[in-house]
């Protein structure tokens, strides 16, 4: 409780000092505009955010249905509802896997084999985010829709290579035997050392078994390349549809047509380049980062950093995707249900 206490003031003082910055300038302009938004195009956006989750349930609800046919879709939504808030309320959004792997078990699942089923939804997540910042790079190459900015250049190309490296160490951590169990072994000597773990052997054995499990279940898993590839096509959809709020968002404001170079291609593509930078702030839910990438990155589309658009829009679309999903995320976890037993 002290830790979510600690992470929900975090959140709160970023919020508030990012919307101080946002207001600062201009602050009767966006305010207006905030007020008169079209609100019929802003329910479509939260329609979008919401179709954005059922999307993003059916990859792990599949892998799931591997390994257990009955397998409900309800609880799969609820998995993703849930995790929405533990990544939002955690640092580098760490805490989503850890409790995935706790409510599959929950649900008759062993922790091998959820381990891998969680571990094979992020790689096909992480191949889906890097395609589409693949696309962005080479789209702004040809159509050159955000200027030269050497700053912004090295950011992105920083997050884009996080990215691979993340994937890399996912792979390695599926399918590379000898590298997990080094990796096992160490740690647990490390942790040993430390005082954290006691019975190093018998936590060395237990874990070096979990590990054998678990890389099956990922050999078991990559052998099914229609699900493989299935699931990649699904998450690149769902990042799509993620992208494309912004531009419902300025629709809504009534000025879109003031902005003859934003259309829903180019808004997917920027959004991209939001996404490869600002999720790696080390603060609950990418907080200050992403905001601040949002506005760098559209503002030179839209009408400045500190334009009366780029912050209107920026606060709108920053509800719809963080703090709804929060909210909705908190709700789930308060739904009771029956555990199953082991």
């Amino acid at each position: 409780m002290k830790k979510k206490a600690i992470s929900y003031l975090v959140i709160a003082l970023v919020t508030v000092l990012v919307l101080y910055f946002s207001l600062r300038h201009h602050f009767n302009e966006i305010i207006d505009t905030l007020i008169n938004v079209n609100k019929i195009w802003i329910i479509l956006a939260f329609l979008i955010m919401i179709l954005c989750w059922l999307l993003k349930t059916i990859p792990i609800h599949l892998f799931c249905k591997e390994y257990k046919k009955n397998f409900k879709y309800k609880d799969s939504l609820i998995l993703v509802l849930r995790t929405q808030f533990a990544n939002a309320v955690t640092p580098f959004a760490t805490g989503g896997q850890p409790y995935q792997v706790y409510f599959l078990k929950t649900k008759g699942i062993g922790i091998a084999t959820s381990t891998g089923i969680i571990l094979q939804n992020f790689i096909v997540y992480q191949l889906a985010l890097v395609f589409l910042g693949i696309v962005a790079l080479i789209s702004n190459l040809i159509f050159k829709f955000l200027p030269n900015n050497g700053l912004l250049i090295k950011l992105t190309a920083l997050g884009f290579i996080i990215n691979l490296l993340v994937i890399c160490f996912s792979f390695l951590l599926a399918f590379a035997r000898r590298f997990s169990k080094w990796l096992i072994r160490h740690s647990i000597s490390i942790l040993s050392k430390l005082h954290i773990i006691k019975n190093k052997e018998e936590q060395t054995k237990k874990w070096l078994s979990n590990i054998s499990n678990f890389h099956d279940s990922s050999i078991t898993l990559m052998k099914n390349w229609k699900l493989f590839i299935g699931t990649i096509f699904i998450n690149l959809l769902y990042l799509c549809l993620l992208y494309s709020i912004p531009v419902f968002v300025l629709i809504a404001t009534g000025k879109y047509n003031n902005f003859p170079s934003v259309n829903l291609f180019t808004t997917i593509m920027v959004s991209a380049y939001v996404m490869l930078i600002g999720s790696f702030v080390p603060i609950p839910g990418g907080t200050g980062g992403l905001e601040g990438a949002y506005k760098e990155f559209f503002g030179t589309i839209l009408d400045g950093y500190n334009g009366t658009i780029t912050n209107s829009t920026m606060i709108v679309w920053r509800s719809i995707t963080y703090f709804f999903g929060l909210i909705v995320g908190g709700i789930a976890f308060n739904i009771s249900e029956k555990k199953v037993k082991e």
